[in-house]
């Protein structure tokens, strides 16, 4: 039988917690287990940090510099973007009241300061073993782009990128292949249809003008020479 550890080791977590000292202590103990950990100081930051790349878990202090965490969980529960993270709040507020509301915000687990180390890497543990679905039927997501299938809307950074047709179309049929090299005319078949009369020049013009839009992006399209384009990490 896989140990906690083993089952999610690798996993990354978000850490939101103003007080340095506590994250400090939280990071250190997290990545003894094997986690892969980020830290967040405020409200705006973690939003922005969940947005650019999506953690498995985010770990939310519901007093924050800026505002409440509650809204950092509302904004997630709110957008299907990434209401699928599993939340655990931590708070020094441990009224029953205060916990109804955390959970429905969306909060997975609520856990009070002070707490035991222990119980909370176990809680962790429990929520990185629950099943998730994801929202892999409408959006596909690399880096910092996030590609919306029912709303035909592309994403840097959380950022709307306007696309021609054909150019929504070449970055999900990239994006879908999974780092797969596709050449030039698989890549026209696939996204104009194999009854298209076109040359291989014209999805190259394709490619340029949506690499362009993609601004700080662009490199994760990438040319193999002599062959044809995939999807990848820079």
């Amino acid at each position: 039988m896989l140990s906690m550890t083993q089952t999610t080791m690798g996993k990354s977590i978000l850490i939101v917690e103003d007080e340095a000292d506590m994250a400090d202590i939280l990071r250190f103990n997290l990545e003894k287990e094997g986690y892969r950990c980020r830290r967040a100081g405020d409200g705006t930051t973690a939003w922005a940090e969940i947005r650019k790349q999506a953690p498995d878990l985010v770990i939310l202090d519901r007093m924050l510099p800026d505002g409440s965490g509650d809204e950092v969980a509302s904004k997630m529960h709110g957008d299907p973007r990434t209401n699928f993270i599993p939340v655990l709040m931590l708070t020094a507020k441990a009224e029953d009241t205060d916990q109804l509301v955390g959970f429905a915000l969306g909060a997975s687990d609520y856990v009070t300061k002070p707490f035991n180390m222990k119980v909370l890497t176990a809680r962790v543990g429990s929520l990185l073993r629950r099943p998730v679905s994801t929202p892999e039927s409408e959006f596909i997501t690399g880096g910092p782009i996030t590609l919306d299938q029912s709303r035909f809307e592309v994403c840097v950074d959380g950022e709307v990128v306007a696309l021609t047709t054909t150019e929504f179309r070449i970055l999900k049929t990239l994006m879908a292949a999974e780092g797969r090299v596709l050449d030039r005319s698989r890549l026209i078949d696939l996204v104009l249809g194999p009854t298209v009369a076109v040359t291989d020049r014209t999805i190259d013009v394709h490619i340029a003008g949506l690499r362009k839009k993609l601004g700080s992006a662009k490199d994760w399209v990438q040319t193999v020479r002599g062959v044809g384009y995939t999807f990848r990490s820079p």
